[in-house]
């Protein structure tokens, strides 16, 4: 019998709501009204083995994804088989998520217990020890480029996926594109270190391997996506926004392949360094 159970969401909270137009009028014309979705958003309290541990702003979609990969891509536990249980509760614009670990990964986590500041902008904020913010990570193995031929029309291929977005705006998102340059898996969220989580989870759920293609981001690449990247055991990461010194550094480092897909420029590899660099 499998030590990890299977995953339970009572009342299917994991799935959007159906979602309401909102009113407007122009400011420039008070006389033209419109209406438009807008991306909804919940509340997420994470508990593990009973005890709280972080509340953040999410998307209601996927959140069983979400929370297994923000359990992996945040150091909680080690690999996936360390989740017992996920049972997701939703009361109005709040969620509940109740996670069963082990205790191996229970008691390393009281050891390094720290208060998350939950939003969904800066994933570094409330972090109380700068070994935290700069953690010692795997070097991954050496992997190859994705072919150049994978990235083609890589912007207008994922703008026909973003379902969420497309409706209603403000959403981030994270994609996997397979080994035969496929958008085979797209999570959505308002914000970007969410959607690394939801589609890390997603993988893993899946059974399939993290380096059998790569992963897209469309939002700025920063430090802590790299962390995720890494933890997540990717080979490449792609982001549509220009990277920091600082991540190129790290995933140079941990041999991570990083690229970036300018709007009207070829896709620039920063990771791995170019010869005599």
């Amino acid at each position: 019998m499998s030590r990890r159970a299977a995953i339970s969401v009572p009342g299917e909270p994991s799935t959007s709501k159906a979602q309401d137009a909102y009113a407007y009028v122009e400011l420039d014309d008070p006389a033209v009204h419109g209406s438009a979705m807008l991306a909804e958003e919940c509340a997420l309290a994470i508990a593990y083995n009973g005890i709280s541990h972080a509340v953040m702003m999410v998307s209601p979609s996927a959140v069983e994804d979400f929370v297994i990969g923000f359990s992996l891509s945040s150091a909680v536990v080690s690999g996936v088989e360390e989740i017992f249980d996920v049972r997701v509760t939703r009361s109005g614009d709040t969620l509940n998520a109740e996670v069963q670990i082990s205790n191996r990964a229970f008691w390393a986590l009281k050891q390094q217990r720290r208060q998350l500041a939950g939003t969904s902008g800066c994933g570094l904020c409330g972090v109380a020890a700068l070994e935290q913010a700069l953690p010692q990570l795997r070097v991954l193995p050496p992997s190859p480029l994705p072919p150049a031929a994978h990235l083609i029309d890589l912007r207008t291929r994922i703008a026909g996926v973003q379902n969420l977005a497309r409706h209603s705006g403000a959403l981030h998102a994270a994609l996997f594109v397979d080994q035969h340059g496929e958008i085979s898996l797209c999570r959505e969220d308002i914000g970007r270190h969410n959607a690394l989580d939801k589609l890390i989870g997603a993988l893993r759920q899946q059974g399939r391997s993290a380096r059998q293609g790569f992963v897209v981001i469309t939002s700025r690449c920063s430090l802590e996506l790299i962390h995720k990247a890494v933890r997540g055991e990717f080979a490449t990461l792609v982001s549509l926004s220009a990277p920091t010194n600082l991540t190129v550094r790290w995933a140079r480092e941990h041999r991570l392949n990083l690229i970036h897909l300018p709007h009207h420029s070829a896709p620039r590899v920063y990771s791995p360094a170019p010869d005599g660099q």
